[in-house]
C-alpha cells in the first residue's frame, strides 16, 4: 500500500508556532518507515555481491521517490566524511538546499544506520538512475503546453487533465 504523507520540510518550531504539528509528525514517521523499509529491503535483497534493483522498487513504489530520495540524502549529508559514499552521491546530496530541516534532533531519528554505507551508496545509486528514468518518460510542463498549443493550431480541442480521484 502506496503511502500518501505528504512531505513536510518545515523545522520543528515552525511547526509548533503554525498549528502544523500533526503534519510534521506524520511525515516524521513516514520518513522512519521509510528509513526502516529501505534497511529491510537492503537486507533481503543484497546477495552474492550484488544488490537487486528490485530493492529500489519496493521501497519507491511504497513510499515514491521523493521521500526515498530525502532519506537518503540526508543519511549522505549527516555522513559526507564516510568515504564509502560516492564522490557523486556525495555531490548530489549536498546540491540539495530544500531538504526538510535538521535543526531538530528528530532529523537523526531517520537516517540509515543499520545497513553498511557502501550497500546504501549502492542503493542510491541505483534509486537515483531509476527517478532520473522515470522523468525522462514524462513530459515537461513545457511540452505539454506546445502539444496543447498544437492541438488548438490545428482545429482540435486542448487535451484535459483529470483531475486525481480522492
Amino acid at each position: 500500500m502506496k503511502d500518501q504523507t505528504p512531505m513536510y520540510y518545515k523545522p520543528l518550531y515552525y511547526a509548533a508556532e503554525n498549528g502544523e504539528m500533526e503534519q510534521y509528525r506524520a511525515s516524521h514517521f513516514a520518513n522512519q518507515a521509510c528509513r526502516d523499509a529501505i534497511e529491510k529491503a537492503i537486507a533481503e535483497h543484497y546477495r552474492d555481491n550484488r544488490l537487486d534493483p528490485a530493492a529500489v522498487k519496493e521501497v519507491t513504489e511504497q513510499f515514491g521517490y521523493e521521500r526515498t530520495l530525502v532519506v537518503l540524502a540526508r543519511t549522505v549529508k549527516e555522513r559526507d566524511w564516510d568515504a564509502r559514499f560516492s564522490n557523486e552521491n556525495k555531490a548530489w546530496a549536498k546540491s540539495l538546499d530544500d531538504l526538510p530541516d535538521p535543526d531538530t534532533t528528530s532529523y537523526f531519528r531517520y537516517l540509515i544506520n543499520k545497513s553498511h554505507p557502501g550497500l546504501v551508496d549502492l542503493f542510491l545509486t541505483q534509486a537515483r538512475r531509476e527517478y532520473a528514468k522515470e522523468q525522462e518518460k514524462k513530459p515537461s510542463v513545457r511540452e505539454g503546453l506546445k502539444l496543447n498549443a498544437e492541438r488548438v493550431a490545428a482545429g482540435n480541442k486542448p487535451v484535459k487533465h483529470k483531475e486525481p480521484e480522492l
